[in-house]
């Protein structure tokens, strides 16, 4: 494959990538990094590191348009970041001594667990009395959210507070470990544990994804993980899909966002699986 085949190919999955991780809030890297290394032969070193660059893009080009449609809470944002980026410098760090199959698996166990939670039909979860509702109320991290029946605004409270931080400081991890943005595990943090509408959660996790990104990027860029080759025509192509998803994410139901987030962890799941074990 000649360089500018392999920028056109690279180019033409990262549009995909970057439709689906609008559409679901994952920031694109869950499926840039599977798609380099399966699809193009791409070490798992550098396809991380491009799918970091890929993520802090995939977050720049679709945040601002959820921001303008009030779908992102910027409180809880921000107050979940305290956690995730720790949880990401952590994880950039380890991804340094990590054995290259070790990463392979974590990957798919990872999308295993997260795509099983996100089948669950997301409910509200019962407050801890005396903590998580306290701190929530206390910070208003609570907001609105647009019914897909109605139509209409509807308040929503966020609940288990200190769960929540902890999937994140989670999230974080993985980000830095796996170059992934987290959202994966964001999502699930916000919705399932916390309460918080899928919707809203997916939006909030697109804004909240470039921060956690950034935060691990000096590491890669440090150690020389990044190459630009692979890392230009992946983020040009991720901003790209971000666009066309962030269009598509109001005119899709929450149920079946929730299915389609399913599928892509499952085929991710079992095509890293496979690449480690044949590694």
């Amino acid at each position: 494959m000649t360089p500018l085949e392999f920028a056109l190919a690279a180019f033409a999955l990262a549009v995909v990538a970057g439709i689906l991780g609008a559409l679901l809030g994952l920031g694109g890297g869950i499926i840039v990094v599977p798609a380099l290394t399966i699809l193009l032969g791409v070490d798992i070193r550098y396809a991380i590191g491009a799918s970091i660059v890929a993520v802090i893009a995939t977050s720049s080009g679709s945040a601002l348009r959820f921001l303008r449609e009030g779908l992102v809470n910027v409180r809880l944002a921000l107050f979940l970041e305290l956690a995730t980026v720790s949880g990401a410098l952590a994880g950039a760090t380890l991804a340094g001594v990590v054995d290259h199959r070790v990463l392979y698996f974590v990957f798919s166990a990872v999308a295993v667990t997260i795509g099983v939670l996100m089948l669950r039909p997301g409910r509200e979860p019962a407050m801890a009395p005396g903590d998580s509702g306290a701190v929530s109320r206390r910070l208003m991290l609570g907001g609105t959210s647009i019914d897909d029946a109605s139509g209409q605004a509807q308040p929503y409270e966020v609940t288990r507070t200190p769960l929540g931080l902890a999937m994140c400081t989670a999230a974080g991890g993985v980000s830095g470990l796996l170059g992934v943005g987290g959202g994966f595990l964001k999502v699930p943090a916000m919705n399932v544990a916390m309460g918080v509408p899928l919707k809203v959660a997916t939006a909030t996790s697109n804004f909240m994804i470039g921060i956690t990104a950034a935060a691990s990027a000096g590491v890669f860029f440090h150690r020389g993980d990044i190459a630009p080759c692979v890392a230009a025509p992946v983020a040009i192509g991720v901003v790209a899909g971000a666009l066309v998803g962030t269009r598509l994410h109001r005119r899709i139901p929450a149920a079946g966002l929730r299915i389609v987030f399913a599928l892509v962890l499952g085929w991710i799941a079992i095509s890293m699986l496979l690449k480690g074990l044949a590694s």
